[in-house]
């Protein structure tokens, strides 16, 4: 598989670093194969219109603006364009009620799953089912809750040969580290990451993770041998987030960036 970051903040900003050079944060957003899209944070300002083209299925792990706001623009690009193959939109069901009502209700945002028409509108939404696989495209998702301030799942993605876990936003959780652990064929875990050490009471209210509590959800993935990538730092958090990341020590520890390309 291969994983292009097109986002992983979990929000979005220009930064500069001590040695005066500018960053973009983006908001979180994975293409998988070219063909997926994990979560919708980052898609069309991250594509060109023909990769776009490419997308046929879009996972959301909640419906928090910063995870959903690349699918009405995406959809809006798409008119007239998916020649009868919609693009599929995954969540749970309480998931795409809340998109549905707040976003796509003709108010907020036009319904693109039944514009122009409802045979050639270009997105169809599909509800997950607790923890069933659903395949996309020569890869299987499995949608597994965590603990949000909202319905919210992560992700074990797999094919034949590799799979990674996608934790979506989550506080401390149980059930997605005991799939991701019975998994022969994981290859990485993207781990969310929000706010410093010293914010652990903001994190916890707000169903996120700072390093000291990433370390214990690692400690019950229980698979040394897996790299982890942290993901969703708050922008305006960056450096000292990392800080703290780095004073783990943890060998197999990454920060994902922008633009980076992982292949498993």
């Amino acid at each position: 598989m291969i994983i292009r970051i097109l986002g992983c903040h979990g929000s979005e900003l220009i930064t500069r670093d001590a040695g005066g050079r500018f960053h973009e944060c983006k908001a979180c957003g994975f293409l998988v194969n070219d063909t997926c899209m994990v979560d919708a944070g980052s898609i069309t300002g991250s594509l060109l219109e023909s990769e776009q083209d490419k997308i046929r299925h879009v996972l959301l792990s909640h419906a928090h603006f910063d995870h959903i706001k690349g699918v009405p623009l995406l959809a809006d690009n798409m008119v007239g364009r998916t020649h009868g193959a919609p693009i599929n939109v995954w969540g749970l069901p309480e998931v795409l009620y809340l998109v549905r009502r707040h976003i796509f209700n003709d108010e907020v945002y036009p319904d693109f799953s039944r514009l122009p028409t409802v045979k050639d509108a270009p997105l169809v939404f599909q509800p997950f089912v607790d923890e069933k696989p659903v395949q996309c495209d020569g890869i299987e998702v499995v949608a597994v809750r965590v603990h949000h301030t909202v319905p919210a799942v992560g992700f074990l993605v797999r094919d034949a040969e590799a799979a990674f876990l996608y934790s979506g936003d989550t506080a401390a959780t149980q059930r997605i580290w005991e799939v991701g652990k019975q998994e022969r064929r994981l290859r990485a875990a993207f781990i969310e990451t929000s706010f410093p050490n010293d914010h652990k009471d903001l994190a916890k209210v707000s169903g996120h993770l700072t390093p000291e509590m990433l370390r214990l959800e690692i400690l019950k993935l229980g698979r040394p041998d897996v790299p982890i990538y942290v993901y969703h730092l708050k922008p305006s958090f960056r450096d000292r987030i990392r800080e703290d990341l780095a004073a783990l020590r943890l060998p197999n520890l990454q920060v994902l960036e922008e633009g980076q390309t992982i292949t498993l």
